[in-house]
């Protein structure tokens, strides 16, 4: 019996073990290898934004003159200090602003605070906002930022998967309607995508809010709030409209030229050639043939859109008066804000580094052609 196992070990049993095993390790050293690469990227990045939000220590200068004028208004507006002399009052003014000051960290080094800020942003480990308070009354940044994040995420979440379907939808459409006027009008609409969704936002709120009156003009809910979870439901989804509405006019244009662009130039490869001479059911050899070895170009696109969306979420959630993150980061910028501006930077680049991770996922699904870690490997 001991040859029958060293041969099943050694077998082709045996290999196609070695070889997932192989697989794993390898899919598990790429992701290690991107989640560092992404990370230090992300690093980066969030100390240029410590190190511009702070402005050098400026804004630190500001803080302390600020709790310098908080602290002389307690001091002098106390009954109990107020028979002092001036100079026992400055006194005990200067002690409570230094108290203050090595509470905030603000007596070390502007480089020291900035690690310092660097790892508690990394870690979103930024304890208390300064002038922004959550919807539950929380000055916790973490609290105010999990707050605004779904209501982020529904916005664009919805944008994008409307786009993402109708987007290959009409483009598979128009591939097989080339030169029609519909392929003649989208090729003419494209260029109107360079305008930002904000623009758009802009404009729709003057058509159907301020003139047709059908729509609000902002926010996420009417005023006050509908008692029933039907009622919240409809009235979400009725300020959805226009927000989403401005996202998509922003897209859909520049997306079905491109996409259908994708599908054209997939269509005139042999493979589908050949499909046609088999006599394939035109359906099934636009799915197979044309759709499938197309998904990874597509997904790309897709992949970038969506980072360019996440950039615009700023002005346009603030022309809708979204409650997301980005009217949380305009109202932190105004304010002066460095925890919450921090907290929403960081979320934006985990985000963004999320994106990415799941795009090379989806090659894999979508592209058996695609090997995690091959270069690596090989290398």
């Amino acid at each position: 019996m001991e040859p029958i196992a060293l041969m099943n070990s050694n077998g082709p049993g045996g290999k196609v073990s070695r070889t997932n095993t192989e697989n794993l390790i390898r899919l598990v050293r790429y992701f290690l290898l991107r989640g560092l690469a992404l990370g230090a990227a992300i690093a980066v990045g969030i100390y240029l934004t410590v190190f511009i939000a702070n402005m050098g220590g400026y804004v630190d200068r500001i803080r302390e003159a600020e709790i310098r004028e908080k602290v002389g208004m307690q001091v002098l507006g106390d009954p109990a200090f107020q028979q002092l002399p001036p100079s026992e009052q400055r006194k005990i003014i200067e002690q409570r602003v230094e108290l203050e000051r090595e509470r905030l960290g603000l007596n070390r080094p502007f480089l020291l605070r900035s690690v310092d800020y660097l790892w508690r942003a990394l870690s979103l480990n930024l304890g208390r906002a300064e002038n922004i308070v959550s919807d539950s009354g929380s000055k916790q940044v973490w609290r105010i930022i999990a707050e605004r994040l779904p209501v982020t995420l529904l916005l664009f979440a919805t944008a994008d998967l409307l786009l993402f379907f109708t987007g290959i939808f009409f483009a598979l459409r128009l591939s097989r309607r080339y030169g029609s006027w519909g392929d003649r009008l989208i090729t003419a609409l494209a260029p109107t995508s360079a305008a930002p969704g904000w623009f758009y936002g802009i404009i729709l709120i003057t058509i159907f809010a301020a003139v047709l009156r059908v729509l609000p003009f902002g926010g996420m809910v009417d005023a006050p709030p509908p008692e029933t979870r039907w009622g919240y439901s409809l009235s979400v989804l009725k300020h959805l409209v226009l927000p989403v509405g401005a996202l998509y006019i922003e897209e859909i244009f520049i997306v079905i030229y491109s996409w259908r662009t994708f599908f054209l130039i997939f269509s005139s490869e042999d493979h589908v050639e050949l499909g046609q001479a088999k006599g394939v059911p035109p359906r099934l050899l636009e799915r197979r043939y044309i759709l499938r070895p197309t998904l990874p170009t597509i997904i790309t696109s897709f992949a970038l859109m969506l980072i360019t969306m996440w950039m615009g979420a700023i002005i346009l959630e603030s022309v809708f008066s979204w409650p997301g993150l980005g009217s949380l980061l305009v109202m932190a910028v105004q304010q002066f804000d460095t925890p919450v501006i921090l907290g929403s930077t960081v979320i934006y680049a985990y985000l963004l580094a999320i994106t990415l991770l799941v795009l090379d996922v989806v090659y894999a699904i979508v592209d058996p052609r695609v090997k995690f870690g091959a270069g690596i490997s090989q290398a």
